[in-house]
């Protein structure tokens, strides 16, 4: 049974830090690509970032330079360090692997002064 299980939003000033996890189980995590989606309120889920089993990533422009993708095999688990967080950054973030219908149910960063 494949589990996606993102944890670690909030909510935080603009300019703050936050790192979010995705932990995995179900999968040979090594092997796939994952990535981190998100949507805010009344729009669109948009893709953030992605990585593939050489850790190779591709960011939306939107976040280039401020948000960090990266992948711990031994622990099956993706990150997103997010840094500047803007309040256009409030959203739901999901975690997704990629070429697979199977999405976490998200976690919540509100980004607000």
């Amino acid at each position: 049974q494949v589990q996606l299980v993102e944890s670690g939003g909030g909510l935080l000033q603009p300019g703050g830090s936050l790192r979010l996890s995705c932990a995995t189980s179900g999968i040979i995590f090594r092997i796939v690509t994952m990535g981190w989606y998100r949507q805010a309120p009344g729009k669109e889920r948009e893709l953030v970032t992605t990585i593939n089993s050489s850790g190779n990533t591709n960011y939306a422009d939107f976040v280039k330079g401020r948000f960090t993708i990266s992948r711990d095999n031994a622990k099956n688990t993706v990150y997103l360090e997010m840094n500047s967080l803007m309040p256009e950054d409030t959203a739901v973030y999901y975690c997704h692997l990629l070429g697979s219908s199977y999405w976490g149910k998200g976690t919540l960063v509100t980004v607000s002064s």
